[in-house]
């Protein structure tokens, strides 16, 4: 954080702690297009605090709020958030499996490359297109064989995303 604006969030902006106590509320609110509201502007608050209850609110039975939720996880970039990403490859979603997926990618933590080889086992493609993808931003040479494995998958779109992940892992110095 620039030392410059080191500052706590309340003091240059007193309503923003209301709003954000606000916010972790109305994650339990009754209404899913509050929750869904609330899991999306945690996550364009930037605010790291936002984690934990994000986190706890995963549970969320719906899943177009749990969709929301890994989403805003991964905008906020953080670390701590990768224990809850990795429980989310695991959703019975696709979509939140790839959106679980996307955001590992985004945050980038070393945590999160052996779930993502397991993802590669995923019975729907676009989450083995996604992990394979993932991995190779990750540059973690361990992946090269899972990804091999994937040359022979029934379907194109996995192959050649196998084959660019490999591509990067083996181009890297």
């Amino acid at each position: 954080m620039n030392p410059a604006t080191s500052a706590s969030i309340d003091q240059i902006h007193p309503r923003f702690m209301t709003d954000f106590k606000t916010l972790v509320t109305e994650l339990r609110a009754s209404t899913v297009k509050k929750r869904r509201a609330a899991a999306v502007e945690l996550g364009k608050s930037g605010n790291i605090s936002a984690i934990g209850p994000l986190a706890a609110a995963f549970s969320d039975p719906h899943p177009a709020v749990r969709s929301d939720i890994v989403r805003a996880l991964g905008r906020l970039g953080d670390s701590d958030a990768v224990p809850i990403l990795i429980t989310a490859l695991s959703d019975p979603k696709p979509g939140i499996r790839c959106a679980a997926i996307a955001a590992l990618g985004n945050i980038k933590d070393r945590a999160a490359v052996i779930p993502l080889i397991g993802c590669l086992k995923d019975k729907d493609m676009t989450v083995r297109i996604g992990a394979a993808e993932v991995l190779g931003k990750l540059h973690n040479p361990c992946a090269i064989e899972p990804l091999t494995r994937l040359l022979e998958d029934p379907f194109s779109e996995v192959r050649e995303a196998a084959d660019m992940a490999i591509k990067k892992l083996q181009s890297r110095p």
